[in-house]
């Protein structure tokens, strides 16, 4: 059983392509996965050795995704917000996504229990 995960929150307001979404997910697991490295080498270590457990899931609007980026931070999470570069589908600095964690799971839990699949 995973002990450790990370949760990729990605707006749908936004009508991205699904190339769009699957790099704006890569950008978010990839931030996070390397703060984690940074700030909690502990929760990192083990969370690559159970297998990289990665969860998908969507919020509706920006305010969402940076009310989930705050209760993340409340709870010592490692997080990256993502913003678009502006190269192809959407303007510059568009807010995206939002990787937590790695992390415990009974942590992550606490921010995005509530939140649907992609």
């Amino acid at each position: 059983m995973f002990k450790y995960k990370q949760v990729i929150v990605v707006r749908s307001d936004l009508n991205m392509s699904s190339g769009k979404i699957a790099a704006q997910v890569a950008h978010g697991a990839v931030g996070s996965a390397d703060k984690a490295r940074r700030e909690h080498r502990n929760w990192f270590f083990a969370w690559l050795t159970e297998g990289q457990k990665k969860v998908v899931v969507k919020v509706k609007s920006e305010h969402e995704l940076l009310e989930l980026q705050k209760k993340a931070a409340k709870y010592g999470l490692p997080n990256l917000l993502v913003q678009d570069a502006g190269l192809t589908e959407l303007p510059p600095g568009t807010t995206t996504a939002l990787g937590i964690g790695p992390a415990p799971n009974e942590i992550i839990d606490k921010v995005t229990r509530s939140l649907q699949l992609l």
